[in-house]
């Protein structure tokens, strides 16, 4: 394999894992900086709007530039909101780095995959494209349980430390094995996000913000469901996350084989069902059972939870591709985009519920977000069947 499509992955790797390991620092961000843990999960949502609004702003400002530029450019900007992080001495600074970090993660995101592409031949596309997403799944895998496990050790700076120097690596990797000259593609930012106005593109978008706000309403908050609600310490988060991250590697694989054997549609409607249900059987673990048994089995049941979440954006980002495959350039980017927004979504609305009710409610809560984007996938698949049909007459 081409080496240096492993080291846009890995840069893929440093700037996704910001996202996925907030769940172990949130309590010691807490404790630290004298503010609640919601308020400390605000810190996830500036990340995620960063990401998601500064993406396509960013991708049409630099359309044009050769893509050597804007990847290690993209590094170099997160890099310094690390380091911006790790030598904040208040709330407000480190919010600051979040939203730096956030936007420039989304604009290597963005630009890392279309870099891929070029470098591998339109041939081989899709394996270009898995490679870099790959280091997205690593950093759920090993980069969040790592991180958290770093933080517990050193404190949470070191954290984004260490973030930092694997960013600075990839930075400098890449400036010595990309070649210059690689071209961009040059649209406004209305062309960008007027797509959604394609047919079926809207809803499909909104199903990708449910499930995410769904999936961190819990996940951002994992720290004090675990320590408050199944009497865990703080040491064994990065073995939640661990245990997670497993989950989410076997999802991954698994997606593609179910997708191609079952359709895109059908993977989507099972992993929406599916965590509905695992988020119902969390809260109810939690209330019903002592923490000696809800706490084991709460390790146990973030496996299926990660398979399961997992199975969902290779079959979300199929069905998107078929809704118009010819300007996937543009809609592939448009639904990283309500990820992000549905991440920031989640991570507000479950500080929020935090502030109001106890840790093992936020299950309950979460599954309704998945449920109603069950609601608009089936109205949407329904509304459209007359629409296909009559095409075809």
């Amino acid at each position: 394999m081409d080496g240096r499509l492993l080291w846009l992955a890995t840069g893929a790797f440093s700037t996704s894992l910001m996202a996925f390991v907030f769940a172990g620092l949130l309590p010691l961000i807490s404790a630290s900086a004298g503010i609640s843990i919601p308020e400390a999960g605000y810190l996830v949502t500036a990340y995620s709007l960063a990401y998601a609004i500064g993406t396509p702003i960013l991708a049409t400002l630099s359309g044009a530039a050769d893509r050597k530029r804007v990847v290690i450019g993209a590094l170099i900007l997160f890099l310094a909101g690390n380091i911006t992080a790790a030598a904040s001495n208040s709330f407000a600074l480190l919010t600051a780095a979040q939203i730096v970090m956030g936007a420039a993660a989304g604009l290597y995101a963005s630009t890392a995959q279309a870099t891929a592409v070029m470098l591998a031949g339109v041939e081989h596309r899709a394996r270009a494209v898995a490679t870099v997403i790959g280091g997205t799944t690593l950093a759920v895998a090993l980069g969040a349980p790592i991180g958290s496990l770093i933080g517990n050790l050193a404190g949470w700076r070191a954290t984004f430390l260490f973030v930092g120097l694997v960013a600075l690596l990839c930075a400098t990797m890449l400036s010595l094995r990309l070649p210059r000259g690689l071209p961009g593609v040059k649209l406004t930012l209305a062309e960008r996000v007027l797509t959604i106005t394609r047919p079926g593109v809207l809803p499909a978008l909104i199903v990708t913000f449910l499930y995410l706000t769904g999936g961190f309403v819990v996940l951002c908050y994992l720290a004090p469901l675990a320590t408050d609600g199944a009497g865990l310490s703080l040491t064994v988060i990065p073995a939640l996350l661990l245990a997670f991250g497993i989950g989410a590697v076997i999802g991954n694989y698994a997606s593609g084989r179910l997708t191609d054997r079952l359709g895109a549609t059908r993977v989507v409607i099972f992993s929406l069902i599916a965590s509905v249900i695992v988020c119902i059987i969390i809260t109810l673990m939690l209330r019903l059972l002592p923490s000696g048994i809800a706490g084991p089995l709460l390790i146990v049941i973030m496996v299926p939870w990660g398979i399961i979440g997992w199975t969902f954006p290779p079959a979300q980002a199929s069905r998107i591709v078929a809704l118009s495959p010819e300007v996937t350039y543009l809609t592939l980017p448009l639904n990283m985009s309500a990820m992000y927004f549905g991440v920031a979504a989640g991570s507000f609305a479950g500080g929020r519920a935090l502030a109001a009710v106890p840790a093992t409610d936020l299950g309950i809560i979460a599954a309704a977000f998945p449920l109603v984007a069950l609601v608009v996938l089936l109205a949407t698949a329904r509304s459209r069947k007359p629409a296909v049909a009559e095409a075809g007459e």
